[in-house]
This record gives C-alpha cells, structure tokens and sequence, in this order.
C-alpha cells in the first residue's frame, strides 16, 4: 500500500500544475494582445514621424510639394551633363545648337572647366525633361533653319 503522504503531495502537485497552467494561458493571451498592440502603435508612431519630416521638408521648401518641386534650383554636375549627351548620342556641336551655346562651350562645361549661368542650366534643365524624339525633332528642325536656301 502506498504512502498516504506521498500520494497526497503528488494530488497536491498535479492540482497546482493545473492551476498555474490555467493562469499562464491567460497572461499568454494577455501578453499576446499586449505585443499586437504594441507593434500597431510602433507602426502608427513611424507613419506620424514620416509625415512630420515631409511637413518639415514642405515648410523649409516654401509651401507645398507642388511648389518645392516646380522652383527647385537646378544643379549642374559635369558628368551628368556627358552623360546625358552620351545617351542621346549628340556630338557637343549638336547638344550645344540645341542649348543655343557653341560646342566648345559644351565641352568645357563636361570637362568642369566652366559653368553654365543660372539661365543656361535652366535651359539645360528643360532639355534633360524633354525625351528623346522631341530632343531629335527640335535638332532636326535646328537644322533645316540653319541650312542655306538654295535658288
């Protein structure tokens, strides 16, 4: 026969195993809820920080994105600009006719020799925007102006 000790201390045992067991399944659930809504918060706190530094950006800028955008100064990078050039496959005598500048001016502005004048790195920038084709008719029509009439 056994001890009726230790058949007691093991009913007892098993008794608080399934007590605790009934707790810990709860604070697991509370515990879950808790780290869902800790990440739902996390990720509402970046969408707000990332508004607030475009808002930032917006202000320093000047107004709206619109206007940021449309009044943003034009940078001038002389390889950039060879790039370009390279890519639409125009000799610096053509790109130049197309900016109303001579070659030689193209070249030196790609060798950083130069810089082009706010007023030229504007036209430089309305070129870079324009796509290929429209950059091809206008060289086309560049040079049917420029050709000489024949009588």
């Amino acid at each position: 026969m056994a001890n009726i000790a230790s058949v007691l201390k093991a009913e007892i045992a098993r008794v608080a195993r399934k007590e605790v067991r009934a707790e810990i399944e709860g604070l697991k659930k509370a515990s879950t809820q808790y780290r869902s809504a800790i990440a739902e918060l996390r990720r509402e706190v970046a969408s707000l920080q990332k508004q607030m530094k475009q808002a930032g950006r917006e202000h320093a800028a000047g107004g709206s994105s619109e206007k940021a955008t449309s009044e943003r100064k034009p940078r001038f990078s002389a390889t950039r600009l060879a790039a370009h050039r390279a890519k639409l496959g125009l000799s610096a005598a053509d790109y130049g006719s197309l900016l109303g500048m001579s070659g030689a001016t193209i070249y030196l502005w790609e060798r950083g020799k130069t810089r082009p004048r706010p007023a030229q790195l504007q036209q430089v920038a309305e070129l870079r925007a324009m796509g290929r084709r429209a950059i091809k008719s206008r060289l086309e029509e560049l040079k049917g102006s420029e050709a000489p009439a024949s009588e």
